[in-house]
């Protein structure tokens, strides 16, 4: 159990510095008038947790603890569902429905969209 706990601990920090840095490159280039940062986030995240979940299942032989640290630490650090919903909910309470509903329906959409992708590809490897 001490291993696994150990390699999700060290995911999770590792996919959180991962989720700052891509949040101030995205936010850099496309400014914060739109949570770009985490819906890119969110949606590379959902391609990643896809592809890497069925590969690291169907296809490759993982350690236990290194594959709970990766699907669970690293890109448990690295999305950010929370976040998503907090944006959200600011962005209703400034009256902006219709950026809004665009973020969740883009979020959630190109989300299922991108774990499909992904879980697609590591099935055709």
């Amino acid at each position: 159990m001490l291993p696994v706990l150990a390699a999700v601990a060290a995911g999770g920090a590792l996919g959180s510095v991962l989720r700052y840095l891509a949040t101030l490159a995205v936010q850099g280039w496309l400014g914060r008038a739109f949570p770009y940062a985490t819906l890119l986030i969110n949606v590379s995240g959902s391609f990643l947790m896809g592809f890497l979940f069925i590969l690291t299942l169907e296809r490759l032989s993982l350690d236990p603890a290194l594959r709970t640290g990766l699907l669970t630490g690293v890109l448990g650090g690295y999305t950010t569902f929370s976040t998503f919903s907090m944006e959200s909910l600011l962005l209703l309470e400034e009256g902006a429905w219709l950026r809004a509903g665009l973020y969740v329906l883009l979020s959630t959409g190109l989300g299922l969209l991108a774990a499909w992708f992904g879980a697609s590809l590591a099935r055709q490897l």
